[in-house]
């Protein structure tokens, strides 16, 4: 569901796998893949994928997991309107940037997600064809207080099959604010600048500029009583060795043209560190710099 750059990639590996996969989403890129297949140009290959396509939610009626990849600013529109679509027993996984879309997804339609933590530097070049350019792993896990009770174990096995890395955590919390700790040093940086990782983290003032961003988050995941691991800004610089042709999401998005969701990244960090009475300007100023950006390019 929300079948771009993130979505596609994901979906496309599992079909390539041999899973009954149906990507839904925007009207061009679903008439693509319905005429050519899915182009896939991965690290490892380039290969025309058949995989069914479509615009309609209704497609979603039968589906046994459905891979929730929508914007986060379209969270509460998108859950609401799948419910009704959704079988009993069905099974939803939010690969979304941020970490409150869970609450927000069941908050707007009382539907029970199950968080995921997603690793790729993926971009979409043109309707149908989706380029991949690094990683491509999964970390999922239950937020406590979760009634789900599906088998995690068995759903990462789906996607290991599908050449798919996918550990289960005992701690997905650390694991979001991990990840969106490093969505917040990068993303809007990688947007402002228009630049790689690689060269982000060779760039001496970007680096101190990261260094700053992850500081603050850690100390407002802190304050609201996240454990993160130790290493976090030595593992946050460590990420372009893995991803030094990435561009974040948020500098795709500009270069579209696009809304940003970086009010759920920088944005989140401020306005929650605001309630919990920890400083965040660093974030701040990224924050307020992009949607400036963001003001002046969305078409």
């Amino acid at each position: 569901m929300g079948a771009g750059a993130v979505g596609s990639y994901f979906g496309g590996m599992l079909a390539r796998a041999g899973a009954p996969v149906t990507l839904i989403g925007r009207a061009r890129h679903v008439e693509a893949i319905r005429r050519g297949g899915l182009l896939l140009e991965s690290l490892r290959f380039r290969e025309q994928i058949k995989v069914a396509a479509s615009s309609d939610l209704n497609t979603a009626r039968d589906a046994d997991i459905v891979l929730f990849c929508v914007k986060t600013y379209d969270t509460e529109q998108v859950a609401q309107a799948l419910a009704s679509h959704l079988r009993p027993g069905a099974i939803v996984l939010s690969l979304q940037n941020g970490v409150d879309n869970v609450e927000r997804i069941r908050s707007a339609a009382k539907i029970e997600a199950i968080p995921a933590v997603v690793y790729v530097a993926v971009a979409a070049i043109e309707p149908g064809r989706i380029r991949h350019s690094g990683r491509g792993d999964l970390v999922i896990g239950s937020l406590p207080g979760s009634s789900s009770k599906c088998d995690l174990s068995a759903i990462a096995a789906i996607f290991d099959r599908a050449a798919i890395p996918c550990r289960v955590t005992q701690d997905i919390d650390a694991d979001l604010w991990t990840k969106m700790i490093v969505n917040c040093a990068y993303n809007a940086i990688s947007a402002l600048g228009r630049s790689q990782y690689g060269p982000i983290v060779q760039n001496a003032w970007a680096r101190g500029a990261m260094t700053a961003v992850t500081e603050e988050a850690m100390a407002v995941a802190c304050a609201a009583g996240i454990r993160l691991p130790g290493g976090m800004v030595e593992a946050v610089l460590k990420l372009a060795e893995t991803m030094s042709g990435a561009t974040s999401s948020t500098a795709q998005d500009i270069a579209r043209g696009s809304r940003t969701e970086i009010d759920s990244l920088n944005g989140y960090v401020v306005r929650l560190g605001a309630q919990l009475g920890v400083a965040a300007p660093v974030n701040q100023t990224l924050h307020a710099l992009v949607k400036l950006l963001e003001e002046s390019t969305t078409r």
